[in-house]
């Protein structure tokens, strides 16, 4: 069955920088859109980043933008997520998702805090 383990949150000061790992099986991975989302506390979960099958095309949310990068390792069926400059906004927990399953993993805490 599809199952993603994302990995690589915890506790970072403003300004600091994460690296998020989600490793995927289950379904053919190479071809597949990957998504990164995130839901913080009392609020609904939101897209943050997706990655086309090749790796080259990203596109971001605007809260996010010039601040995450987003990449793939298609022999590894893992995606990355670069997080730099966090700030508390950015305080949630993070998901990864491929397009047309509806399955989602246990998720990563991110916690941006002085």
């Amino acid at each position: 069955q599809v199952q993603f383990v994302e990995s690589g949150g915890g506790l970072v000061q403003p300004g600091g920088s994460l690296r998020l790992s989600c490793t995927a099986s289950g379904f053919i991975f190479g071809g597949a859109v990957m998504k990164w989302y995130r839901q913080a506390p009392g609020k609904e979960r939101e897209f943050v980043a997706r990655i086309d099958g090749t790796g080259r095309r990203r596109d971001y949310a605007d809260s996010v933008k010039g601040r995450f990068t987003m990449s793939r390792d298609n022999a590894k069926k893992t995606i990355f997520l670069q997080m730099n400059s966090l700030k508390p906004e950015d305080t949630a927990v993070y998901f990864c998702k491929a397009d047309g399953y509806t399955t989602w993993g246990q998720g990563t805490q991110v916690t941006v805090d002085s």
